[in-house]
């Protein structure tokens, strides 16, 4: 009988300090074939699905890194081929490339003194969400963007500045 698997023991050094890893033993001895199936399915299935519940987290913290540091230029490579956007003096419906060159402008007119999120969540349809605090000078601004997966790419569709009074 074909027999897979076997231990894997590795030793890492972290810190200084050995961690030992060691993977589980599969083993398909006297499984039944269709047991055989059902592992190889179920685990072909998790490697395709994990993957994707990371990039809309992964491109939250992104986002808001890079309101954080007033980067528009980093923060474009997060939009949609158009997004709503709304900033003091300037609300519609952009292009990418108009919506940085807008971002840049704001983060000139207010840099960065703090940007904190407080909270992030997901609606119904799967979209991401975040709303945070922007503060510049003594100017507050209420700071909110929507990121909705498009083809396999999470991309901000909606992207909002209010001025908090």
């Amino acid at each position: 009988m074909f027999t897979f698997g076997s231990v894997f023991d590795k030793f890492y050094k972290l810190n200084g300090n050995r961690v030992i890893l060691t993977a589980a033993v599969l083993k398909f001895k006297g499984m039944e074939l269709i047991g055989k199936i059902r592992i190889t399915l179920i685990c072909s299935i998790l490697m395709l699905l994990l993957p994707a519940l990371v990039p809309a987290q992964d491109v939250i913290a992104k986002v808001a890194a890079s309101i954080r540091t007033a980067n528009a230029r980093e923060l474009s490579n997060h939009f949609n081929a158009t997004i709503d956007l709304s900033v003091p003096g300037t609300e519609g419906t952009f292009s990418k490339a108009q919506s940085e060159i807008i971002m840049r402008n704001f983060f000139t007119k207010y840099p960065p003194a703090s940007y904190t999120q407080s909270h992030q969540g997901q609606s119904k349809d799967g979209s991401q969400y975040a709303i945070g605090m922007y503060k510049s000078g003594n100017a507050v601004f209420r700071a909110y963007y929507l990121i909705k997966t498009v083809n396999g790419k999470p991309a901000i569709h909606q992207l909002k500045f209010e001025n908090e009074e």
